[in-house]
């Protein structure tokens, strides 16, 4: 793979989980087996790193993970190679395999797209979501991804982003940034595994300090996902520049004043309008002033729906 590690560069981890729950009753190789069941819910076989990097509500070391999974491999878990994944579902590894060269594929495609929304004014981070994060993706998906605006302008910043989407379509590209936060709305309002899953496997593209921001304002990750301490993944091993450029600020100097705030209020009533029709029951989707959450799929309620299908399947069994 071309992700590189760069915590000594970024200086960003993850908090000590802060609930005594974290090994509560969850014994190890019942954490484990979980790990593995949310994984298959994506089709994601998993290797002993990345089963001990997002253990579910369990802290424990490198060593001790592996010697749970040797137990659980004559018994409970499949082993294939370097891969480890639920009876019966072996035929996942060489699908992975495969979607890791497509995810090689499109990372400089991804890069290309962040780079672009990065440079568009009131545009404070971009991350890379969804499953290109993980490398676990089909040929011809679409690119996720998770934008941080400046206080009171998420809605022209949006509206701009739009554009470029528009544009990648004319070019054969499906990019999909349908989570938009201020910076004075990064904390999350939904605390789950899907969306501690969320935080702890997107890809910073740009705008570092705000990202690192966004991980302290969300301790509870480590709730869920205990050992999920690794820094986040990055291609080719380096970093996007930092700060606003030159026509950023100029752009955003022209709409900071008394137009660019009756341009917002005009277009989040319009858009506002519109969204409102379309909400879910679930509360997966939400808009206001500082958040536009567009996930209007259902996909949240569905991995969480299945995850639990899958815990049912393997508790009950001896």
């Amino acid at each position: 793979m071309l992700i590189n590690s760069y915590v000594e560069k970024l200086g960003v981890n993850f908090p000590t989980a802060r609930s005594s729950s974290a090994n509560g009753s969850c014994t190890l190789d019942r954490a484990v087996l979980r790990t593995a069941a949310y994984a298959d819910v994506f089709d994601y076989p998993l290797t002993v790193g990345e089963i001990h990097a997002y253990l579910i509500e369990r802290r424990a070391s490198l060593a001790e993970v592996k010697t749970s999974l040797d137990g659980l491999a004559s018994r409970r878990l499949v082993r294939s190679g370097e891969y480890y994944t639920l009876p019966g579902r072996e035929q996942l590894v060489p699908l992975r395999r495969e979607r890791g060269r497509v995810a090689v594929r499109l990372w400089p495609k991804a890069l290309r797209y962040g780079r672009a929304i990065a440079g568009l004014p009131y545009v404070r981070m971009v991350a890379l979501t969804g499953a290109l994060a993980v490398d676990n993706v089909a040929s011809g998906a679409d690119l996720d991804y998770l934008v941080v605006t400046a206080p009171g302008r998420l809605w022209l910043c949006r509206a701009a982003v739009i554009l470029l989407v528009r544009r990648a379509a004319l070019a054969g590209d499906t990019i999909c940034p349908n989570y938009f936060l201020t910076e004075s709305a990064m904390e999350y309002p939904r605390r789950n595994l899907y969306a501690a899953h969320e935080i702890a496997q997107m890809v910073p593209l740009a705008g570092t300090a705000v990202y690192r921001r966004m991980i302290r304002l969300n301790p509870w990750v480590t709730d869920y996902l205990p050992n999920a301490v690794l820094p986040p993944r990055w291609p080719f091993g380096r970093l996007e520049r930092s700060g606003r450029s030159g026509r950023q600020a100029a752009a955003e100097a022209l709409l900071n004043g008394s137009f660019g705030a009756k341009l917002e209020r005009w277009e989040m009533a319009r858009k506002l309008e519109k969204f409102n029709r379309r909400k879910d029951g679930f509360g997966e989707v939400g808009f206001c002033a500082d958040w536009c959450k567009g996930h209007f799929d259902g996909h949240e309620r569905r991995t969480l729906s299945a995850y639990a299908e899958r815990l049912r399947q393997f508790e009950a069994a001896p």
